[in-house]
């Protein structure tokens, strides 16, 4: 039988002022899904603990989606290899569905755009965040960062600096179902001028970093004075985990995606361990294990 595989990145999103706009693929994690053209139906085959049921997996979403929409007739079994940790703000379901349009791309030869790929791929986001967005699945696509409008669906990709480096603290807790619902949830409802106004200069700063190549002005331009306060009490430790990176040479810290995980911006000659041994000794002040993982942005993904 005919099968395509296609491999997919972690990524964040945010990077603090962006809310639901930026996202940046990570070479820290991938999702694997493999497609193969059956008589009938969709079927999705997993040893992760993910829902096999199409309706409730954000693989079988976007199939399901997909053959709707270019009328594929053909039945698709679904295996999923899940490599992104789910509901840590690393875009697990994202690294997923982006894989599975890629692969259903290629399995058809529709020969996709981008956009159709990503508008595609943010169908699945339903399966864990309850609705559809595009930060995290246009990021898996593409790689590097990316700026994302909707009403018109687009999105604009610029390479990352060659010497940019992440840590991502990946903190031991367990996560509520539904934890980006949940995350959501937090955020307020109504946002002064001012605050708007602060963030808008900030994120305007981080696109300007990229567009420039440069780093530390990435870096010191991840403040976000809105989402990030209302969400921080979500995360044990998260005050000593920023102070902690800041001082050991970080250029700037923010929850990664919904969190719980905490990402911190860096360069190629910064010292690494020692920001990821501060973001450690942070997590341990609130009696939390991590995990750290240093890692660069991905080119996306990989068919």
């Amino acid at each position: 039988m005919e099968s395509v595989r296609a491999r997919a990145p972690s990524s964040t999103a945010n990077l603090g002022p962006g809310f639901d706009v930026f996202g940046l693929a990570l070479d820290a994690f991938y999702d694997e899904v493999t497609l193969t053209k059956k008589n009938n139906g969709i079927t999705i085959l997993t040893s992760d603990l993910i829902p096999t049921s199409p309706e409730k997996n954000t693989a079988g979403l976007v199939v399901t989606h997909m053959k709707k929409k270019f009328k594929i007739q053909s039945g698709v079994e679904i295996k999923i290899k899940k490599g992104v940790p789910a509901g840590f703000g690393m875009g697990s379901s994202a690294a997923t569905a982006a894989a599975a349009a890629v692969a259903f791309d290629r399995l058809f030869g529709l020969g996709l755009d981008d956009i159709t790929l990503v508008a595609s791929a943010g169908v699945g986001e339903r399966a864990s965040a309850g609705s559809i967005h595009y930060d995290n699945v246009s990021a898996s696509i593409l790689g590097g960062f990316v700026i994302v409008r909707t009403k018109p669906l687009d999105v604009i990709r610029i390479t990352p600096p060659r010497d940019l480096r992440l840590c991502v603290a990946v903190p031991k807790i367990s996560v509520p179902h539904k934890k980006t619902e949940v995350s959501r949830g937090a955020i307020p409802q109504n946002v002064s001028f001012i605050d708007s106004v602060m963030n808008m200069s900030n994120a305007a700063a981080i696109v300007a970093g990229f567009a420039k190549g440069d780093s530390q002005l990435i870096g010191s331009s991840i403040k976000d004075i809105i989402v990030e306060p209302a969400r921080q009490h979500l995360i044990p430790g998260f005050s000593q985990v920023k102070k902690n990176a800041l001082d050991a040479g970080a250029f700037g810290v923010t929850i990664s995606g919904a969190g719980p995980s905490v990402i911190a911006f860096a360069a190629r000659n910064s010292n690494l361990k020692k920001i990821a041994d501060s973001m450690r000794r942070g997590f341990a002040s609130a009696n939390t294990n991590c995990e750290v993982l240093v890692c660069k942005p991905s080119q996306g993904a990989k068919k």
